[in-house]
C-alpha cells in the first residue's frame, strides 16, 4: 500500500489512479497523518437502474398526512412515561 502527502497526491493523482486501477490502495496523509484511502471500486457497482421494485410494493394515499399526536409528541421528545409499579 503505497502512502503519499496531500501534495503528491494533487500532483500525481492520474498516476495513483493508475496504481488503483491495477488493484493497489493508496493512502493520503497530511502532515504525516492518514486522512484518506483510495481503493480499486468492487466488481458489479455502478449506476443503479431505475424500476428495479416496480409493483413490488405500493405507496399507501395518506403516506404524507400528518402525524398522530401521540407519535408526533415521541418524535420531539414529549412522552409522558410510565411509572413502573414494583
Amino acid at each position: 500500500m503505497k502512502k503519499v502527502n496531500t501534495h503528491e497526491a494533487k500532483t500525481q493523482f492520474s498516476r495513483l489512479l493508475k496504481k488503483v486501477e491495477l488493484g493497489e490502495s493508496v493512502l493520503i496523509a497530511r502532515r504525516g497523518k492518514v486522512v484518506a484511502r483510495i481503493v480499486p471500486a468492487a466488481e458489479g457497482e455502478g449506476a443503479r437502474r431505475l424500476g428495479t421494485l416496480a409493483g413490488r410494493f405500493t405507496v399507501p394515499d395518506d403516506f404524507d398526512a400528518p402525524l398522530p399526536d401521540e407519535m408526533l409528541n415521541a418524535f420531539i421528545g414529549r412522552v409522558k412515561r410510565r411509572r413502573k409499579i414494583a
